[in-house]
């Protein structure tokens, strides 16, 4: 079957159909699929039967995959496990339990992994397990938004440089969420405001909840810059809400979205998502 592709959003995002990752996918058809993560940033493709095993394999064919940091309750393997479902019992797990509390940052803005010096280049989200309502996850395009940016404060941010830390971001949360040796795992990095797609050459923002304030800038001065980059970057114009289904598998390129969870009702029904995350290849500043 030929695989078809549909446009979900004005600005950016595209469902494909006709390919089932879960099984082997030809290179021609990855070949499509690649093209469109390139060209639209967000590759969506519903009714896979993917298990931890054929998502390893498919998300390896992007490039090498990122471990997960200590803290995550898959610490250390190359999923990033997103569940109210503890990992050995299957279990709901309280919301006062710190692994709830830890996972509550994934509702700011943010890019995955940009507190790494080379940050990743894309993540794959695959819904085992959704609740029948909440839960979504919403992205937003920051090639779009660069893009409508007023031309004097595309002159302000060029060259400018954010701290990005995991400690500040869930210190947003709570300070004390993570341990000394988690905090310690993730040292302080430095990433540009503005990166360059190598493939299509389009600029776009590169901020989220682990940038701290700019390089070289007063902090709450640079937190303020961020903040109003961030507020305009978010608009409903430039977002979409992805409304999970069970099977869905969700690309998106990291260079360029911003994204972020929303809210579910916990205690009443359980939802697992798993998600794999490819390695960057270059920090971006040098």
């Amino acid at each position: 079957m030929a695989l078809v592709l549909t446009k979900r959003h004005p600005l950016f995002g595209a469902e494909i159909a006709g390919v089932d990752t879960g099984k082997p996918v030809s290179d021609a058809a990855f070949s499509e699929i690649r093209a469109a993560f390139e060209e639209y940033s967000l590759v969506v493709l519903r009714g896979q039967t993917l298990d931890d095993d054929s998502q390893v394999a498919f998300s390896r064919r992007f490039g090498p995959l990122e471990t997960t940091v200590k803290a995550n309750p898959a610490g250390g393997s190359y999923f990033a496990r997103q569940s109210n479902l503890d990992i050995n019992s299957g279990e709901v797990i309280p919301s006062s339990d710190k692994r709830m509390i830890y996972q509550k940052a994934n509702y700011f803005w943010h890019t995955d992994s940009s507190f790494k010096r080379i940050p990743s280049l894309c993540s794959l989200l695959s819904g085992r397990i959704v609740p029948p309502t909440g839960g979504d996850t919403e992205f937003a395009t920051m090639r779009a938004a660069y893009a409508e940016l007023p031309e004097p404060m595309k002159r302000r941010i060029d060259g400018l440089v954010a701290e990005h830390s995991f400690v500040y971001s869930r210190g947003l949360i709570d300070p004390n969420v993570l341990t000394d040796e988690e905090k310690a795992e993730t040292p302080p990095v430095r990433q540009a405001v503005v990166r360059t797609n190598p493939v299509n050459g389009r600029k776009s923002l590169y901020l989220g909840a682990h940038a701290s304030h700019i390089v070289g800038w007063p902090v709450e001065e640079g937190r303020a810059l961020l903040k109003e980059l961030t507020d305009f970057a978010t608009q409903p114009r430039f977002c979409y809400a992805h409304k999970w289904r069970q099977g869905d598998l969700v690309i998106w390129d990291n260079r360029c979205l911003l994204h972020r969870a929303t809210a579910y009702d916990g205690a009443a029904h359980k939802r697992l998502m798993q998600r794999t995350t490819v390695a960057g290849d270059a920090p971006t500043v040098s």
